[in-house]
């Protein structure tokens, strides 16, 4: 790959380990000629506006897994590649720890690594809160009862054709990378992220039906929220209340996220390792 000479650099505003490790990365780099910008930004913080409008080679994410995910949301859109630094706890997305931190910026600044693409969730919700507008996401969009004791109601239309009706806590539509998450907690299947699909995971839906669907990266997933409003959230950001009469519309993006890795990774190896399966 082409030598990483610009960077950008997102911390997680809350932990100390992320900015000690970015004023390191920065500090390194100033020592091997590439040019830095560091923001904060995290699983519930914007960076600020402008603050990566840069034209970077590769992006670099301190934090845990949301911080990954608001950093693949500010910038996955004009492909630059992104690597995620573990500084949380499952750090599922994240590709390096700590510890190969220095390792791996020599490695950027001498171009030996490789990009895995992901499949991605373009959302286009009509509604006149603040949730409408054009959305991406990289793991699952979650459409959610606003308090207990009250159903979710929506309608779904697959390809243009009415599907069927739910009542349901919720309903997740998941991209394969997102289906070890909460989509996975909810009863759906693990995808591996090589697959071009999408899931939708009905929550606790109260009917007989409550399978997950599996989609075509080709196919087109819309949701009618009918009779009372509901909560949206994207990639673990809730983006607010959506009123009756809202749809919201998933398709897989033009364009995958782009993530650094540095050795063929076995998906099924790191879901051992992560969810800590023993040996049979």
């Amino acid at each position: 790959m082409k030598p990483i000479r610009r960077l950008g650099l997102i911390a997680h505003p809350d932990r100390v380990e992320a900015h000690e490790l970015a004023a390191r990365t920065v500090a390194w780099c100033k020592d091997h000629d590439i040019v830095t910008t560091l923001v904060e930004a995290g699983p519930e913080v914007d960076a600020p506006p402008g603050a990566m409008a840069g034209d970077f080679d590769a992006v670099l994410s301190f934090g845990g897994d949301g911080t990954m995910l608001r950093t693949v949301a500010l910038v996955a859109a004009r492909g630059v590649p992104i690597l995620g630094v573990n500084c949380g706890q499952m750090g599922y997305l994240t590709e390096i720890e700590p510890e190969a931190l220095e390792a791996v910026l020599v490695r950027l600044h001498a171009g030996d690594f490789a990009i895995s693409e992901r499949t991605m969730l373009s959302v286009e919700v009509q509604s006149i809160g603040s949730a409408g507008g054009t959305w991406a996401a990289l793991n699952e969009v979650v459409l959610e009862k606003p308090n207990a004791g009250r159903l979710v109601r929506f309608e779904v239309v697959i390809n243009g054709a009415p599907f069927t009706s739910y009542a349901a806590d919720g309903v997740i539509v998941a991209t394969p990378t997102g289906s070890t998450a909460y989509s996975f907690s909810a009863g759906g299947p693990i995808v591996s992220p090589r697959l071009a699909c999408f899931l939708m995971t009905p929550v606790s839906p109260h009917m007989l039906f409550d399978r997950t669907l599996v989609l075509a990266d080709d196919e087109e997933l819309v949701l009618h929220v009918t009779d009372r409003p509901a909560i949206l959230t994207i990639d673990g950001r809730e983006l607010g209340e959506v009123e009756a009469g809202t749809t919201i519309s998933c398709t897989a993006a033009p364009d995958p996220a782009r993530i650094i890795t540095f050795a063929p990774r076995d998906f099924h190896q790191i879901l051992k390792a992560k969810f800590g399966l023993a040996d049979r």
